[in-house]
Protein backbone atom coordinates (compact mmCIF):
# COMPACT_ATOMS: atom_id res chain seq x y z
CA UNK A 1 0.00 0.00 0.00
CA UNK A 2 1.11 3.75 -0.66
CA UNK A 3 0.83 3.93 3.29
CA UNK A 4 3.65 1.89 3.76
CA UNK A 5 5.76 3.25 1.24
CA UNK A 6 5.19 6.44 2.29
CA UNK A 7 5.98 5.75 5.88
CA UNK A 8 9.59 4.13 4.78
CA UNK A 9 10.23 6.80 2.68
CA UNK A 10 8.93 9.75 5.19
CA UNK A 11 9.83 8.50 8.49
CA UNK A 12 7.75 10.25 11.64
CA UNK A 13 7.40 14.02 11.17
CA UNK A 14 7.88 16.05 14.42
CA UNK A 15 4.76 17.01 16.55
CA UNK A 16 3.20 20.06 15.35
CA UNK A 17 1.74 22.82 16.85
CA UNK A 18 -1.86 22.87 18.30
CA UNK A 19 -4.49 24.67 17.02
CA UNK A 20 -7.79 24.64 17.29
CA UNK A 21 -8.99 21.52 19.01
CA UNK A 22 -6.59 21.17 21.69
CA UNK A 23 -4.23 17.46 21.67
CA UNK A 24 -4.64 14.80 22.74
CA UNK A 25 -2.24 11.11 22.86
CA UNK A 26 -3.99 7.92 21.67
CA UNK A 27 -3.86 5.37 19.17
CA UNK A 28 -5.47 4.99 15.79
CA UNK A 29 -8.00 2.12 15.64
CA UNK A 30 -8.68 0.16 12.06
CA UNK A 31 -11.64 1.28 10.43
CA UNK A 32 -15.09 -0.27 10.81
CA UNK A 33 -18.37 0.56 8.71
CA UNK A 34 -21.43 1.55 11.33
CA UNK A 35 -24.57 3.38 10.93
CA UNK A 36 -23.95 7.23 10.78
CA UNK A 37 -26.38 8.97 14.07
CA UNK A 38 -28.66 11.49 13.58
CA UNK A 39 -28.06 14.78 13.70
CA UNK A 40 -28.00 16.37 16.88
CA UNK A 41 -27.94 19.95 17.90
CA UNK A 42 -27.71 19.14 22.03
CA UNK A 43 -24.97 20.32 23.96
CA UNK A 44 -21.96 17.77 24.50
CA UNK A 45 -21.78 15.97 27.54
CA UNK A 46 -18.97 16.96 29.44
CA UNK A 47 -15.95 14.52 29.57
CA UNK A 48 -12.36 13.91 28.84
CA UNK A 49 -11.68 13.22 24.99
CA UNK A 50 -11.78 8.93 24.37
CA UNK A 51 -9.04 7.14 22.91
CA UNK A 52 -8.64 7.30 19.15
CA UNK A 53 -11.71 5.54 17.91
CA UNK A 54 -12.67 3.71 14.88
CA UNK A 55 -13.65 5.29 11.45
CA UNK A 56 -17.59 5.76 11.15
CA UNK A 57 -18.93 5.15 8.03
CA UNK A 58 -22.66 6.15 6.43
CA UNK A 59 -23.71 4.65 2.82
CA UNK A 60 -23.55 6.57 -0.34
CA UNK A 61 -26.22 6.68 -3.33
CA UNK A 62 -23.20 8.34 -5.46
CA UNK A 63 -20.53 5.62 -4.85
CA UNK A 64 -18.42 8.69 -3.84
CA UNK A 65 -16.52 8.34 -0.30
CA UNK A 66 -15.25 11.36 1.80
CA UNK A 67 -13.02 10.96 4.55
CA UNK A 68 -12.86 13.35 7.79
CA UNK A 69 -10.64 13.53 10.22
CA UNK A 70 -11.19 14.99 14.32
CA UNK A 71 -8.51 15.79 16.69
CA UNK A 72 -11.31 15.02 19.59
CA UNK A 73 -15.25 13.98 19.17
CA UNK A 74 -18.51 14.92 19.72
CA UNK A 75 -17.72 15.71 23.40
CA UNK A 76 -15.76 18.55 22.21
CA UNK A 77 -18.08 21.52 20.73
CA UNK A 78 -15.27 22.66 18.42
CA UNK A 79 -15.14 18.84 16.67
CA UNK A 80 -18.71 18.11 17.02
CA UNK A 81 -19.27 21.08 14.93
CA UNK A 82 -17.79 19.99 12.35
CA UNK A 83 -18.70 16.37 12.99
CA UNK A 84 -22.68 17.76 11.82
CA UNK A 85 -21.64 19.24 9.36
CA UNK A 86 -19.83 16.58 7.50
CA UNK A 87 -22.85 14.41 8.17
CA UNK A 88 -25.52 16.63 6.96
CA UNK A 89 -23.69 17.27 3.71
CA UNK A 90 -22.98 14.01 3.09
CA UNK A 91 -26.04 12.62 3.04
CA UNK A 92 -27.66 16.14 1.07
CA UNK A 93 -25.41 14.85 -1.55
CA UNK A 94 -25.61 11.35 -1.17
CA UNK A 95 -21.58 10.29 -0.88
CA UNK A 96 -20.40 8.39 1.77
CA UNK A 97 -19.10 9.51 5.09
CA UNK A 98 -15.97 8.17 6.67
CA UNK A 99 -15.13 9.14 9.94
CA UNK A 100 -12.16 9.30 12.52
CA UNK A 101 -12.11 10.99 15.84
CA UNK A 102 -9.75 11.44 18.10
CA UNK A 103 -6.67 11.75 16.01
CA UNK A 104 -3.85 13.61 17.79
CA UNK A 105 -1.68 16.57 15.74
CA UNK A 106 1.08 13.74 15.18
CA UNK A 107 2.08 11.20 12.30
CA UNK A 108 -1.52 9.29 13.38
CA UNK A 109 -2.76 12.32 11.18
CA UNK A 110 -0.90 11.30 8.23
CA UNK A 111 -1.47 7.70 8.56
CA UNK A 112 -5.55 8.17 8.94
CA UNK A 113 -5.14 10.45 5.83
CA UNK A 114 -3.44 7.57 4.04
CA UNK A 115 -6.26 4.87 5.55
CA UNK A 116 -8.84 7.15 3.92
CA UNK A 117 -7.25 7.69 0.07
CA UNK A 118 -6.01 4.21 0.27
CA UNK A 119 -9.99 3.48 1.36
CA UNK A 120 -11.17 5.13 -2.01
CA UNK A 121 -12.04 8.67 -0.50
CA UNK A 122 -11.70 10.98 -2.98
CA UNK A 123 -11.36 14.14 -0.12
CA UNK A 124 -9.91 14.04 3.33
CA UNK A 125 -10.55 16.84 5.61
CA UNK A 126 -8.74 17.46 8.92
CA UNK A 127 -10.28 19.83 11.07
CA UNK A 128 -7.36 21.24 13.73
CA UNK A 129 -4.24 23.52 12.79
CA UNK A 130 -1.74 21.20 14.00
CA UNK A 131 -2.68 18.43 11.29
CA UNK A 132 -1.70 20.58 8.50
CA UNK A 133 1.70 19.68 8.06
CA UNK A 134 0.91 15.71 8.03
CA UNK A 135 -2.14 16.46 5.85
CA UNK A 136 0.45 18.11 3.45
CA UNK A 137 2.62 14.69 3.35
CA UNK A 138 -0.50 12.51 2.57
CA UNK A 139 -1.54 15.26 -0.30
CA UNK A 140 2.18 14.75 -1.80
CA UNK A 141 1.76 10.94 -2.07
CA UNK A 142 -1.74 10.84 -3.15
CA UNK A 143 -1.75 13.64 -5.72
CA UNK A 144 -5.14 11.83 -7.29
CA UNK A 145 -6.52 12.88 -3.95
CA UNK A 146 -8.19 16.03 -2.54
CA UNK A 147 -6.90 17.04 0.66
CA UNK A 148 -8.69 19.98 2.84
CA UNK A 149 -7.64 21.19 5.88
CA UNK A 150 -9.47 24.06 8.20
CA UNK A 151 -7.46 26.89 9.98
CA UNK A 152 -3.95 26.56 7.88
CA UNK A 153 -2.07 28.81 6.39
CA UNK A 154 -0.02 27.24 4.11
CA UNK A 155 -2.19 25.96 0.75
CA UNK A 156 -1.03 29.67 -0.40
CA UNK A 157 2.98 28.80 -0.53
CA UNK A 158 3.50 24.82 -0.46
CA UNK A 159 2.65 24.77 -4.63
CA UNK A 160 0.53 21.85 -4.34
CA UNK A 161 -2.71 21.68 -6.57
CA UNK A 162 -4.71 18.89 -4.14
CA UNK A 163 -3.75 20.59 -0.78
CA UNK A 164 -6.17 23.32 0.29
CA UNK A 165 -7.40 25.37 3.04
CA UNK A 166 -10.69 27.28 4.44
CA UNK A 167 -12.35 29.10 7.25
CA UNK A 168 -14.48 31.53 7.84
CA UNK A 169 -15.21 35.12 8.88
CA UNK A 170 -16.33 34.50 12.46
CA UNK A 171 -14.92 37.39 13.91
CA UNK A 172 -18.22 38.69 12.72
CA UNK A 173 -20.15 36.30 14.59
CA UNK A 174 -18.44 36.77 17.52
CA UNK A 175 -18.65 40.55 17.14
CA UNK A 176 -22.61 39.73 17.28
CA UNK A 177 -22.28 37.18 20.17
CA UNK A 178 -20.47 40.44 21.84
CA UNK A 179 -23.59 43.13 21.08
CA UNK A 180 -26.09 40.42 22.77
CA UNK A 181 -23.53 40.12 25.87
CA UNK A 182 -23.78 44.34 25.80
CA UNK A 183 -27.24 44.69 25.67
CA UNK A 184 -27.16 41.59 28.51
CA UNK A 185 -24.59 44.52 30.53
CA UNK A 186 -26.57 47.18 30.18
CA UNK A 187 -30.21 45.50 31.16
CA UNK A 188 -27.68 44.43 34.52
CA UNK A 189 -26.89 48.21 35.02
CA UNK A 190 -30.69 49.26 34.13
CA UNK A 191 -31.13 46.89 36.96
CA UNK A 192 -29.17 47.83 39.55
CA UNK A 193 -27.06 44.40 39.63
CA UNK A 194 -23.88 46.35 38.08
CA UNK A 195 -23.27 50.16 37.65
CA UNK A 196 -21.43 50.68 34.48
CA UNK A 197 -17.57 50.68 35.78
CA UNK A 198 -18.03 46.95 36.99
CA UNK A 199 -19.00 46.39 33.51
CA UNK A 200 -16.32 43.97 33.08
CA UNK A 201 -16.53 40.68 30.97
CA UNK A 202 -14.09 37.88 31.18
CA UNK A 203 -12.77 35.26 28.25
CA UNK A 204 -11.74 32.37 28.63
CA UNK A 205 -8.92 31.69 25.46
CA UNK A 206 -7.00 28.92 24.70
CA UNK A 207 -3.73 30.13 23.63
CA UNK A 208 -2.25 33.45 22.32
CA UNK A 209 -2.39 33.00 18.74
CA UNK A 210 -4.09 35.30 16.07
CA UNK A 211 -7.04 33.02 16.00
CA UNK A 212 -8.19 33.36 19.64
CA UNK A 213 -6.63 37.15 19.96
CA UNK A 214 -9.08 38.07 16.81
CA UNK A 215 -12.09 36.13 18.41
CA UNK A 216 -12.03 37.91 21.75
CA UNK A 217 -11.29 40.99 20.70
CA UNK A 218 -14.40 41.06 17.91
CA UNK A 219 -16.17 39.96 20.48
CA UNK A 220 -15.19 42.56 23.03
CA UNK A 221 -15.94 45.77 19.94
CA UNK A 222 -19.26 44.16 19.43
CA UNK A 223 -20.00 44.73 23.49
CA UNK A 224 -18.19 48.13 23.68
CA UNK A 225 -20.77 48.89 20.31
CA UNK A 226 -23.71 49.23 23.10
CA UNK A 227 -22.01 49.38 26.27
CA UNK A 228 -19.41 52.18 25.97
CA UNK A 229 -18.01 51.55 29.51
CA UNK A 230 -17.62 47.66 29.05
CA UNK A 231 -13.76 45.54 30.26
CA UNK A 232 -12.69 42.79 29.05
CA UNK A 233 -9.96 40.16 30.95
CA UNK A 234 -8.89 37.19 29.22
CA UNK A 235 -7.54 33.79 30.96
CA UNK A 236 -5.34 31.54 28.78
CA UNK A 237 -5.38 27.93 29.80
CA UNK A 238 -2.88 26.23 27.42
CA UNK A 239 -5.46 23.97 25.95
CA UNK A 240 -8.01 23.74 23.50
CA UNK A 241 -9.82 20.76 25.12
CA UNK A 242 -9.49 20.60 29.34
CA UNK A 243 -12.31 20.93 31.47
CA UNK A 244 -10.84 21.38 34.43
CA UNK A 245 -8.63 24.29 33.52
CA UNK A 246 -11.38 26.16 31.54
CA UNK A 247 -13.92 26.25 34.48
CA UNK A 248 -10.82 26.70 36.84
CA UNK A 249 -10.23 30.06 34.49
CA UNK A 250 -13.64 30.95 34.26
CA UNK A 251 -13.25 31.12 38.42
CA UNK A 252 -10.61 33.31 38.38
CA UNK A 253 -12.65 35.55 36.08
CA UNK A 254 -15.56 35.32 38.00
CA UNK A 255 -13.44 35.81 41.42
CA UNK A 256 -11.47 39.08 40.22
CA UNK A 257 -15.27 40.81 38.82
CA UNK A 258 -16.11 39.14 35.74
CA UNK A 259 -20.28 39.40 35.36
CA UNK A 260 -20.13 38.00 32.11
CA UNK A 261 -18.16 35.15 30.61
CA UNK A 262 -17.40 34.13 26.85
CA UNK A 263 -15.11 31.33 25.55
CA UNK A 264 -12.47 30.41 23.06
CA UNK A 265 -11.90 27.08 24.10
CA UNK A 266 -13.77 24.02 23.33
CA UNK A 267 -15.07 22.13 26.88
CA UNK A 268 -18.27 22.63 28.94
CA UNK A 269 -15.72 23.90 31.94
CA UNK A 270 -16.32 27.05 31.34
CA UNK A 271 -20.25 27.70 30.99
CA UNK A 272 -20.43 25.08 33.78
CA UNK A 273 -19.03 27.49 36.08
CA UNK A 274 -21.30 30.37 34.64
CA UNK A 275 -24.44 28.14 35.79
CA UNK A 276 -23.39 27.13 38.82
CA UNK A 277 -22.56 31.00 39.83
CA UNK A 278 -25.33 32.35 38.17
CA UNK A 279 -23.65 34.29 36.20
CA UNK A 280 -24.61 35.06 32.26
CA UNK A 281 -22.54 33.15 29.48
CA UNK A 282 -21.79 33.52 25.83
CA UNK A 283 -20.75 29.87 24.51
CA UNK A 284 -18.97 29.07 21.31
CA UNK A 285 -19.62 26.29 18.63
CA UNK A 286 -23.03 25.59 19.86
CA UNK A 287 -26.06 26.02 22.30
CA UNK A 288 -25.24 24.95 25.61
CA UNK A 289 -28.82 26.14 26.74
CA UNK A 290 -30.00 22.20 27.40
CA UNK A 291 -27.03 21.93 30.27
CA UNK A 292 -27.15 26.18 31.12
CA UNK A 293 -30.61 27.08 30.57
CA UNK A 294 -30.42 29.63 33.51
CA UNK A 295 -27.09 31.54 31.99
CA UNK A 296 -26.95 30.42 28.41
CA UNK A 297 -27.38 33.71 26.15
CA UNK A 298 -26.45 32.59 22.40
CA UNK A 299 -23.34 31.10 20.85
CA UNK A 300 -22.03 32.21 17.53
CA UNK A 301 -20.54 29.08 15.36
CA UNK A 302 -18.93 28.39 11.49
CA UNK A 303 -21.02 26.54 9.95
CA UNK A 304 -18.97 24.22 7.80
CA UNK A 305 -21.96 22.00 5.41
CA UNK A 306 -21.58 24.74 3.13
CA UNK A 307 -17.55 24.24 2.40
CA UNK A 308 -18.60 20.67 2.52
CA UNK A 309 -21.01 20.68 0.45
CA UNK A 310 -18.85 23.21 -1.97
CA UNK A 311 -15.77 20.63 -1.83
CA UNK A 312 -17.95 17.53 -2.86
CA UNK A 313 -19.77 19.69 -5.67
CA UNK A 314 -16.33 20.79 -6.90
CA UNK A 315 -14.64 16.53 -7.41
CA UNK A 316 -18.45 16.09 -8.42
CA UNK A 317 -17.96 18.32 -11.58
CA UNK A 318 -14.40 18.15 -12.09
CA UNK A 319 -13.90 22.04 -10.86
CA UNK A 320 -10.80 22.88 -9.13
CA UNK A 321 -11.49 23.87 -5.35
CA UNK A 322 -10.07 27.58 -4.24
CA UNK A 323 -7.21 26.79 -2.27
CA UNK A 324 -7.75 29.15 0.40
CA UNK A 325 -11.87 29.51 0.97
CA UNK A 326 -13.28 32.35 3.21
CA UNK A 327 -16.71 31.71 4.54
CA UNK A 328 -18.81 34.76 5.28
CA UNK A 329 -22.35 35.29 7.04
CA UNK A 330 -23.62 35.68 3.34
CA UNK A 331 -22.32 31.83 2.71
CA UNK A 332 -24.62 30.89 5.48
CA UNK A 333 -20.73 29.86 6.83
CA UNK A 334 -21.28 32.38 9.94
CA UNK A 335 -24.08 31.92 12.35
CA UNK A 336 -25.67 32.46 15.50
CA UNK A 337 -27.72 29.99 17.87
CA UNK A 338 -31.20 30.77 18.67
CA UNK A 339 -31.38 33.17 21.64
CA UNK A 340 -31.99 32.31 24.97
CA UNK A 341 -34.73 34.62 25.57
CA UNK A 342 -34.67 33.80 29.01
CA UNK A 343 -31.73 35.04 29.99
CA UNK A 344 -30.63 37.69 27.26
CA UNK A 345 -31.94 41.50 27.73
CA UNK A 346 -34.67 42.35 25.91
CA UNK A 347 -34.73 43.69 22.41
CA UNK A 348 -31.34 41.31 21.69
CA UNK A 349 -32.61 40.00 18.68
CA UNK A 350 -33.31 42.93 16.99
CA UNK A 351 -30.60 44.26 17.64
CA UNK A 352 -28.33 41.53 16.25
CA UNK A 353 -30.28 41.50 13.22
CA UNK A 354 -29.88 45.27 12.65
CA UNK A 355 -26.18 45.06 13.61
CA UNK A 356 -25.85 41.82 11.07
CA UNK A 357 -27.20 44.46 8.45
CA UNK A 358 -24.96 46.44 8.77
CA UNK A 359 -22.13 43.86 9.02
CA UNK A 360 -23.62 42.60 5.20
CA UNK A 361 -23.94 45.67 3.61
CA UNK A 362 -20.44 47.34 4.95
CA UNK A 363 -21.58 50.14 7.19
CA UNK A 364 -20.18 48.36 9.95
CA UNK A 365 -16.61 47.11 10.08
CA UNK A 366 -15.67 44.79 13.35
CA UNK A 367 -12.20 46.53 13.48
CA UNK A 368 -13.09 50.04 12.94
CA UNK A 369 -9.99 51.27 13.77
CA UNK A 370 -11.72 54.54 14.96
CA UNK A 371 -13.78 52.51 17.45
CA UNK A 372 -10.59 51.07 19.44
CA UNK A 373 -7.04 52.41 20.75
CA UNK A 374 -3.35 50.95 21.04
CA UNK A 375 -1.66 52.20 23.69
CA UNK A 376 -3.84 54.99 23.34
CA UNK A 377 -3.79 56.06 19.92
CA UNK A 378 -5.73 55.23 16.47
CA UNK A 379 -4.06 52.41 14.95
CA UNK A 380 -3.90 53.82 11.42
CA UNK A 381 -1.20 51.11 10.11
CA UNK A 382 -0.33 47.28 10.38
CA UNK A 383 1.87 45.07 8.34
CA UNK A 384 0.61 41.44 8.87
CA UNK A 385 2.08 38.21 7.51
CA UNK A 386 -0.31 36.93 6.07
CA UNK A 387 2.01 34.60 3.19
CA UNK A 388 -0.35 34.47 0.85
CA UNK A 389 1.77 33.24 -1.97
CA UNK A 390 5.00 31.16 -3.06
CA UNK A 391 6.76 34.74 -3.72
CA UNK A 392 6.35 36.09 -0.38
CA UNK A 393 8.35 38.95 0.19
CA UNK A 394 7.35 41.42 2.82
CA UNK A 395 4.41 41.56 4.82
CA UNK A 396 1.24 42.96 3.91
CA UNK A 397 0.01 45.93 5.36
CA UNK A 398 -3.84 45.07 6.19
CA UNK A 399 -5.52 48.60 7.61
CA UNK A 400 -7.38 50.74 4.68
CA UNK A 401 -10.48 52.79 4.13
CA UNK A 402 -10.86 52.47 8.14
CA UNK A 403 -10.40 48.97 8.94
CA UNK A 404 -8.29 45.99 9.86
CA UNK A 405 -9.23 43.73 6.81
CA UNK A 406 -9.15 40.52 8.44
CA UNK A 407 -9.49 37.35 6.62
CA UNK A 408 -9.19 39.01 3.36
CA UNK A 409 -5.58 38.27 2.72
CA UNK A 410 -5.96 34.55 3.38
CA UNK A 411 -8.50 33.00 5.17
CA UNK A 412 -6.79 32.02 9.07
CA UNK A 413 -7.21 34.86 11.06
CA UNK A 414 -4.02 37.22 11.29
CA UNK A 415 -5.54 39.87 13.87
CA UNK A 416 -3.28 39.74 16.70
CA UNK A 417 -3.55 43.43 17.99
CA UNK A 418 -3.69 43.85 21.42
CA UNK A 419 -6.13 46.54 21.94
CA UNK A 420 -6.89 49.21 25.01
CA UNK A 421 -9.60 47.73 27.61
CA UNK A 422 -8.85 44.31 27.51
CA UNK A 423 -6.19 42.91 29.98
CA UNK A 424 -4.90 39.46 29.37
CA UNK A 425 -3.58 36.96 32.13
CA UNK A 426 -1.47 33.70 31.94
CA UNK A 427 0.61 34.95 29.05
CA UNK A 428 3.01 32.34 29.13
CA UNK A 429 0.85 30.68 26.28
Amino acid sequence: MKKIAALILTGVMAFSLAACGGSSASTAAPAESTAAPAESTAAPAESTPAESTPAETAPAASGMKVGFIYLHDENSTYDNNFITGAKAACEKLGVEYVGKTNIPESNECYEAAADLADAGCSIVFADSFGHESFMVQAAEEFPEVEFCHATGTTAHTVGLDNFHNAFAEIYNGRYLAGVAAGMKLNEMIANGEITEDQAKMGYVGAYTYAEVISGYTSFYLGAKSVCPSVTMEVQFTGSWYDETLEKEAAEVLLKNGCVLISQHADSMGAPTACENAGVPNVSYNGSTQAACPNTFIVSSRINWEPYFEYIIGCVMNGEAIDNDWTGTIETDSVLLTEINEAVAAEGTAEKIEEVKAGLMDGSIHAFDTSLFTVNGEELTSYMADVDTDAAYEADTEVIADGYFHESEYRSAPYFDVRIDGITTLNEKY
